[in-house]
């Protein structure tokens, strides 16, 4: 009987070591980033925030009136970052390579399924046709993004370090850079043109 004070602290000692982990299993820990994670408690539990986001990321879309191809392609997309953040074997600094790939992860699934509070949508003109207007929503995430819907097309972009204003960058070249009432705009696929906030 005198043990089981004992064993109930090496128990309660365990799970605190379990929760301060990665998500995943670090006894199959595969590669360098993988075995980076589960040895640094600040990547661990940038790990465990990113699957907190792309859990309640799945919660939104499941409240859709049919989830089916949205659900499908999260999937497909967390897998391919996850293929991208290992890629942070290569870099120089590899440790902070990988927390700024969870951090800006994060923030674009905060932004896409709107789990963060945001402003008001700000309408810009733009010189460009023949979709001429941005509409751009900033969501107040612990790294900020904005959500850009040009015509057809919807775009996440998170800020980035810079020197004067408001620089925001996503995927495929998409800079969105916010200065006062003024936005120079490079568009994937190499389309350069400014905006104005509409009066």
């Amino acid at each position: 009987m005198r043990l089981w004070p004992v064993f109930l602290a090496f128990a309660a000692g365990s799970v605190a070591l379990a929760a301060e982990g990665p998500s995943f299993d670090c006894t199959k820990a595969d590669g360098t980033i993988e075995e980076l994670i589960c040895g640094d408690a600040e990547l661990a539990a940038l790990d465990r925030r990113l699957a907190e986001v792309y859990g309640q990321s799945i919660e939104a879309i499941e409240g859709l009136d049919d989830p089916g191809d949205t659900l499908a392609s999260l999937r497909t997309w967390q897998r391919g970052w996850i293929k991208g953040r290992d890629e942070c074997w290569k870099a120089d600094d590899q440790r902070s390579c990988t927390a700024g790939e969870y951090r800006r992860r994060i923030a674009v699934l905060e932004a896409s399924w709107q789990l963060v509070p945001h402003g008001d949508p700000v309408f810009y003109m733009c010189m460009e046709e023949p979709a001429n207007e941005i509409v751009a929503t900033f969501y107040e995430a612990e790294l900020p993004a904005v959500r850009l819907e040009r015509g057809d097309s919807t775009e996440i972009a998170v800020v980035e370090r810079t020197g004067s204003g408001s620089r925001y960058e996503g995927e495929f070249g998409l800079v969105f850079w916010v200065k006062g009432d003024r936005a120079q705009v490079e568009w994937p696929q190499g389309t350069s043109f400014e905006c104005r906030v509409r009066p």
